[in-house]
């Protein structure tokens, strides 16, 4: 499993990397609350194990960043003090899924992860179809007639939040903020750069079952064909399936 670690302390970081990587995780450690955000916007991680007090924010900072993202978010797993019974609140309703009072003990670690995984696998669902496409959220693949498409991580992010919207318009600066993020530097054309890419190697220019559409002056719309079958969705809802 890949997972990133955020924990201040370098000589406890060290020491909480061994532990999942001698269970058989591989590990990516951060030390502050920027530096996992900036690399979550880049990469995907299967679980967070998160230190919830850090010189630069919160664990619950992370967590609130990832609920504006698309797509599935990875579990995660909060380190706190005995003491602090308002810091496992506060995880917990910031959207953690388990809490361990440090200092952790690898054993239980492993256990409360292994724990996590079948819970989560146990979930909603993890792959939408629409059109013949299908959206897998864990695997971040999307396929189409049998084929995977090779997506950069923007692009499956951005394809992930149309497929979740389909018929619905939705405007460049909407997509730049729930994708990129507010405060990202980057522009509106970058959020045309994407939709172009998209459109190619998706094969959503209008020949197949699903068109995604630019409606001028306004933003894009992912639209059902004529004759797109039952899960080209006329209707205008989402179908879901495990």
């Amino acid at each position: 499993m890949n997972i990133a670690l955020l924990e201040d302390d370098p000589d406890q970081r060290e020491l909480e990397a061994l532990w999942l990587s001698n269970g058989g995780h591989q590990v990516t450690s951060f030390g502050t609350v920027q530096d996992l955000i900036r690399d979550l916007s880049r990469h995907r991680y299967d679980l967070l194990v998160l230190d919830w007090m850090l010189p630069d924010g919160t664990g619950g900072d992370v967590l609130d960043w990832l609920r504006h993202r698309p797509g599935v978010q990875p579990p995660a797993i909060v380190l706190t003090t005995l003491a602090d019974e308002a810091q496992v609140v506060d995880g917990l309703n910031s959207g953690a899924d388990d809490y361990l009072i440090k200092p952790a003990r690898p054993a239980e670690l492993l256990a409360r992860i292994s724990a996590l995984v079948r819970r989560t696998r146990s979930r909603g669902p993890q792959v939408l179809s629409l059109g013949g496409y299908r959206v897998d959220l864990l695997q971040h693949r999307i396929a189409f007639d049998g084929r995977s498409a090779e997506l950069t991580q923007k692009e499956f992010d951005l394809a992930v939040y149309l497929f979740q919207n389909p018929h619905v318009l939705l405007s460049r600066e909407h997509l730049l903020n729930r994708v990129w993020g507010k405060t990202a530097d980057v522009t509106t054309r970058t959020v045309d750069t994407h939709i172009s890419r998209l459109r190619r190697k998706l094969a959503l220019e209008g020949g197949g079952p699903l068109k995604l559409t630019p409606v001028y002056g306004r933003g894009y719309r992912l639209d059902a064909q004529a004759g797109a079958g039952e899960d080209g969705l006329p209707d205008g809802g989402a179908a879901l399936a495990h």
